[in-house]
């Protein structure tokens, strides 16, 4: 089906150019179902685009008519327009003529399919429904909200919570949080003008600040950090097992020991404890600092 994008469809820019597009799918022929079927096995017999073509053209107003009956997630009409084509042409590309039935009610489901996957997709950063069950119930919602006269922006009374979720056969809770999904609305985009219209306002993003590190500082800090501690690995290597054992309970754990702890540990006084701490930091920072001389790394040197 890809050899029908070079045939001529009408472009369809954006929501200025939404009226024309409209006025020149009207143009393309209403097909007979005799036509409709030749054309279908012209294709799938013998892959003749241009047959493919003449039953896409003449299912664009089907199409838009369904995708208009999605205008009100926010999204522009001409991208739901669009995204309906796409599902038009694998409706075209899968239908089986000898069935008995029309490509209209066939590629319906296509496009309903490929229009409600791009709103999911477009409504919010975060999955909105994932089972077929959640899916209706997000596309059936404000419709049955309106059937049961419920406020559009509110949240819904216990009894409409009940009777919608037993008619989709959804939890209850799932149609509430959906419900207050819906009332607050999709993502908004960052790149939106502060004030529409006017060129030069800037947008949303040039407000925002962070004013946490950047992001090379952050690495760099990182990189240094683990180069500090591997030294430091290799410098407790220059001290004798005692030694190391009371620098580390002393200095290097987040609840250190007394010196009165230790002394029971070695069964020496607190003075000796606190005469081999301080002699084994100054041995750490001399191989340190050595250590730092052969890796050339500033501020410990």
């Amino acid at each position: 089906m890809s050899n029908t994008k070079t045939l001529s469809v009408p472009a369809l820019g954006g929501e200025q150019s939404l009226n024309r597009y409209l006025s020149e799918i009207k143009k393309f022929p209403v097909l007979t179902q005799e036509q409709e079927y030749m054309l279908a096995k012209r294709y799938e017999e013998h892959d003749d685009t241009e047959a493919a073509a003449q039953l896409v053209t003449s299912h664009l107003r089907l199409v838009a008519k369904i995708a208009m009956g999605y205008r009100g997630y926010g999204l522009p009409v001409s991208d739901l327009i669009s995204e309906g084509n796409v599902g038009l042409m694998q409706g075209v590309k899968k239908f089986e003529a000898d069935r008995g039935f029309r490509l209209a009610t066939y590629a319906m489901w296509w496009i309903k399919a490929s229009i409600q996957e791009y709103i999911l997709r477009s409504w919010s950063l975060v999955k909105m429904g994932t089972t077929a069950a959640q899916k209706k119930l997000f596309f059936n919602l404000r419709r049955m909200k309106k059937n049961l006269d419920a406020y559009e922006d509110t949240d819904l009374h216990p009894d409409d919570v009940t009777k919608i979720a037993t008619d989709l056969g959804v939890p209850e809770q799932e149609v509430i949080n959906m419900n207050r999904r819906m009332i607050m609305g999709g993502d908004g985009s960052l790149n939106t003008p502060m004030r529409n219209g006017e060129e030069g306002s800037g947008e949303w993003q040039d407000w925002l600040s962070d004013d946490g590190p950047l992001q090379d500082e952050l690495v760099a800090d990182a990189q240094e950090s683990e180069v500090r501690h591997d030294m430091l690995v290799e410098a407790m290597d220059s001290l004798n097992d005692r030694e190391k054992h009371i620098l580390t309970e002393r200095r290097l754990t987040e609840n250190p020991q007394t010196l009165e702890e230790l002394s029971q540990v070695y069964d020496v006084s607190r003075e000796r404890i606190r005469q081999i701490e301080v002699r084994a930091f100054e041995k750490l920072q001399k191989a340190m600092k050595t250590i730092a001389g052969e890796k050339l790394l500033p501020g410990v040197a």
